[in-house]
């Protein structure tokens, strides 16, 4: 497990799961960046192929979470790997479906459910 001031970060098989731990709304982008670089570099192993992303921690996220997430996905892609949402609050739902970012990603009501689903 890897815990850092934004994220937190654990992998059960191949599957790398992301958890913020302070709601990423109004940080500034550079103190968001240098954590989000940190983490790519975990999708590079050749052992993760999938991530789970978990809000249970937080209550809120804005412009900033979500191109951190689009980052994330897009290095998902590239190794044909699947990224879901687990522990998403109604107003977390409301952003996603805002950004039209509920349609990218399944959104699973808890963390063994979300694991499950990438690793099938």
């Amino acid at each position: 497990m890897s815990t850092s001031r934004t994220f937190s970060t654990e992998s059960e098989g191949r599957t790398l799961i992301v958890a913020p731990l302070v709601n990423v709304s109004g940080l500034v982008e550079k103190d968001v960046r240098g954590e989000l670089d940190h983490l790519l570099r975990q999708l590079e192993e050749a052992t993760v192929r999938n991530v789970v992303v978990d809000f249970s921690q937080v209550s809120y996220f804005g412009t900033p979470m979500l191109e951190a997430m689009h980052r994330i996905w897009k290095r998902v892609c590239e190794a044909e790997g699947k990224m879901v949402l687990c522990h998403v609050s109604d107003m977390q739902r409301e952003v996603l479906h805002a950004a039209r970012f509920d349609r990218l990603w399944p959104i699973y009501a808890t963390r063994q459910d979300a694991i499950q689903k990438v690793e099938q």
